[in-house]
């Protein structure tokens, strides 16, 4: 008898380590929404007015996963005497901290608990996790002189780029600042370890100077100062943001910024995934148009919660899955493919592998990929994206001096601050169309690899290739019957192996149906939707989203 309940006793000692997604912390999936007070005739609850702005730009409506976690369930939770961590409304769910076991037993017996994450068992050895992931970028740093004098490389540039020149160069990226394009009025989200002394640095005057700070918030110790911790996304918001004449000028220096810090540098858990998930949930209610993040996923300090590059399929982490909803609420994701490039990891990490994520490999100064930057896939699907220069890019020190650093986190900011000058020369784009223009304009877009995906992008020419979607897509994709009655017919030829998903939205931005996850092959396919009969008759907008294409229709329904 007391064999048997030892055997108990360690069957669920085991299953609630397996629970965990760090020692103690938890993630518990809730099974609905139901009986929540808030609605989606009501997102100015939970939204704020420039993430509903943001929405309407682009014919994206409002839907359930956009409504908070039920705060009753989110109460239930915390009186049984645990502390809630963060909440993610995209994956329906908190995590929790508590190092009780039986507490988490008595949370799995609830009736609105779906799930509490149980992650693949693994091989003890299935690999190791440098203590710092940012290994890399540290092991690369040079200082610069702070007595070196820089000119202007040209009597025409509008900045004294100084050696910041040639990473803003390699991206036309000096001309559309010419043009006065700077990032002013588009809101970038910082994701990433922390920004240490970025209150304080010179580099930072004129962001500080024009309110373009709009807010900092701790993911990992809520209610921390992020100007305490990590060096990291400080580097990064240097990239962007920096203006130093003579020394070193960001690609979008007059943008507006969140500093989110999800990224806990002193140890790696499948818990800062959610964590993850939960700044871009933010960045999204707050109005934010881009989100950089200079972050990646693979491996942990508990094996078993390791990644796979099989894995990597663009769907499957956390990470990848919130990084792809953002993207359906009108953000545009950009994140670094990651500096396994010497190792076997032989794939880009999450979230970069998303589908509508734009992953960033790295570059030197003459275009030569990086060694470090990690290898991806052109068969079914190209990553990583584009590239830039992320070998001996210019950075701002917290001891406000300036070094150059090497790594895929630098990259990406780099393709972040030029998207957002991008994207004031088209306001009326939707975050696809951004994405498509910058891949387009990259110097090997017709023919992809691995390595550098469609290459170095030049925003100068991207400018003219942000179309209409009925002049880009027109001959690729047909919708029809129009009208319709309950039967509506896509054909769609796709050049890449993808993923579609479809919505149709009534005239008060509600979905009326939704499908997701249909599979395409490469070449023609056809899509058939039945809709309800009980749909009433009217105008009805159809959003048709994937890999390659995304379209909007308006249709109207007849009896």
């Amino acid at each position: 008898m007391r064999k048997s309940a030892l055997m108990v006793m360690t069957l669920f000692f085991t299953m609630t380590l397996l629970a965990q997604v760090a020692p103690d912390k938890y993630f518990i999936e809730f099974t609905d929404k139901n009986n929540s007070p808030y609605s989606i005739d009501r997102p100015g609850e939970f939204l704020s007015d420039r993430a509903i702005q943001r929405r309407q730009n682009q014919w994206i409506g409002i839907e359930e996963n956009d409504l908070p976690v039920n705060p009753s369930y989110v109460e239930a939770i915390k009186n049984i005497n645990v502390t809630i961590l963060t909440r993610s409304k995209w994956l329906n769910g908190i995590t929790i901290h508590t190092n009780n076991i039986a507490l988490v037993d008595s949370i799995g017996r609830l009736p609105f608990v779906k799930s509490i994450v149980k992650n693949k068992i693994m091989p003890i050895n299935s690999g190791t996790v440098p203590h710092n992931k940012f290994h890399v970028e540290e092991n690369f740093k040079q200082y610069i002189s702070p007595g070196v004098s820089w000119e202007k490389q040209s009597n025409e540039v509008s900045y004294n780029y100084g050696p910041s020149y040639a990473q803003i160069h390699m991206l036309k990226g000096e001309e559309l600042h010419q043009l006065g394009y700077r990032g002013q009025g588009k809101v970038i989200a910082i994701l990433d370890a922390g920004f240490f002394m970025a209150n304080t640095l010179p580099v930072f005057d004129s962001l500080r100077a024009n309110n373009q700070i709009l807010g900092t918030k701790d993911f990992v110790d809520p209610g921390n100062d992020v100007y305490l911790e990590s060096p990291h996304g400080m580097e990064v918001l240097s990239v962007i943001g920096g203006n130093f004449p003579g020394q070193l000028i960001g690609t979008a220096p007059k943008a507006g910024f969140w500093l989110l810090r999800p990224e806990d540098t002193g140890s790696e858990y499948l818990i800062e995934e959610y964590n993850w998930v939960s700044a871009a949930e933010f960045a999204d209610s707050v109005g934010a148009d881009i989100i950089n993040s200079s972050l990646g996923y693979t491996r942990f300090d508990n094996h078993e919660q390791d990644h796979t590059c099989a894995d990597m399929s663009g769907d499957k982490t956390p990470v990848t899955r919130g990084a792809n909803i953002a993207s359906t609420k009108g953000l545009l994701v950009i994140n670094s493919a990651g500096n396994s490039g010497g190792s076997d990891w032989q794939c880009v990490g999450a979230p970069a592998d998303g589908f509508s994520v734009l992953a960033i490999a790295a570059v030197d100064s003459m275009g030569i990929r990086a060694s470090f930057s990690s290898v991806g896939e052109a068969t079914n699907r190209v990553k990583p994206n584009v590239a830039a220069m992320g070998a001996g890019t210019i950075l701002a020190g917290s001891n406000g001096n300036f070094f150059t650093g090497s790594g895929t986190s630098f990259s990406a900011p780099l393709i972040a601050g030029m998207a957002a000058c991008l994207w004031q020369t088209k306001s009326w784009a939707s975050n696809y169309y951004i994405l498509r223009s910058i891949e387009r304009s990259a110097n090997q877009f017709l023919q992809p690899d691995s390595f550098l995906g469609f290459g170095i992008p030049d925003f100068k020419k991207a400018m003219n290739l942000v179309v209409l979607p009925e002049a880009e897509k027109f001959n690729r994709l047909q919708v029809y019957p129009n009208p319709f009655t309950n039967q509506v017919k896509i054909m769609l030829f796709a050049a890449i192996k993808q993923i579609v998903i479809i919505k149709l939205y009534d005239l008060q931005g509600r979905i009326v149906y939704s499908k997701e996850n249909i599979e395409c092959p490469v070449g023609e396919k056809r899509i058939d939707v039945f809709l309800p009969d009980e749909l009433p008759t009217g105008c009805y907008c159809l959003h048709l989203i994937s890999t390659e294409v995304f379209r909007t229709s308006l249709l109207v329904k007849i009896k």
